[in-house]
């Protein structure tokens, strides 16, 4: 492991606050994943973020936040970049299956690089949009980092959730505005997430259909 990158201790601290048990092996896999997000980055450009313990907070750690929230599964990741919150979600949850869902061929590629160095035999990356993705079966959850709109999240993704899904919506401050003109759902419960290390808002809005 680079020595720029956080040590396991740094993440077991930051993990014990958030009420987050893994082993040393979860914890380990996290900062090669880390890790490799850095390597790629130098040439792909893959997050605006490249210092190493900011992609611990901003990126790590904000995508276990929502863990508690996401249910047995399988979850689909729409608009996944690099990984995320998917690919930490399927390292601590080795019984859920994520599919990763992205519109860019090098973001894919990274994220099938990740799963197999990784070895996340329960990750599936998928390079569509998500208009155009017709899976044999939908999910019962759906979740994204990367959608500025809450409308525009449930209009491109409608036709994969299940009968009696639910979006999953990570959100920074309180999204009131885009709540009051969501069209096509209806919240069916929110989440202020903490996050260690994170001195921002962040909230999670679940969603159902109306």
């Amino acid at each position: 492991m680079n020595l720029a990158y956080p040590a396991v201790g740094h993440l077991s601290e930051a993990l014990r606050t958030m009420d987050i048990n893994l082993d040393a092996h979860q914890q380990e896999c996290l900062l090669d994943y880390l890790a490799l997000i850095g390597k790629w980055n130098r040439t792909y450009n893959l997050t605006a973020i490249h210092e190493p313990y900011r992609m611990l907070t901003h990126h790590l750690l904000d995508s276990l936040a929502i863990s508690p929230m996401v249910a047995a599964g399988p979850l689909l990741d729409v608009g996944s970049g690099a990984g995320l919150p998917g690919i930490p979600l399927a390292m601590v949850r080795p019984d859920l299956k994520v599919t990763l869902l992205d519109s860019s061929q090098k973001r894919c590629g990274f994220m099938q690089q990740a799963a197999i160095e990784l070895k996340l035999g329960n990750v599936t990356v998928v390079h569509a949009r998500a208009e155009d993705y017709l899976p044999v079966e939908k999910f019962p959850q759906i979740v994204s980092r990367a959608f500025s709109d809450l409308s525009e999240f449930v209009k491109v993704t409608r036709h994969l959730l299940a009968e009696g899904g639910e979006w999953l919506a990570m959100k920074g401050l309180y999204p009131d505005e885009e709540i009051a003109l969501l069209k096509g759902a209806r919240v069916k419960s929110h989440a202020r997430l903490h996050v260690a290390g994170l001195d921002a808002d962040r909230h999670l809005i679940i969603m159902e259909m109306e």
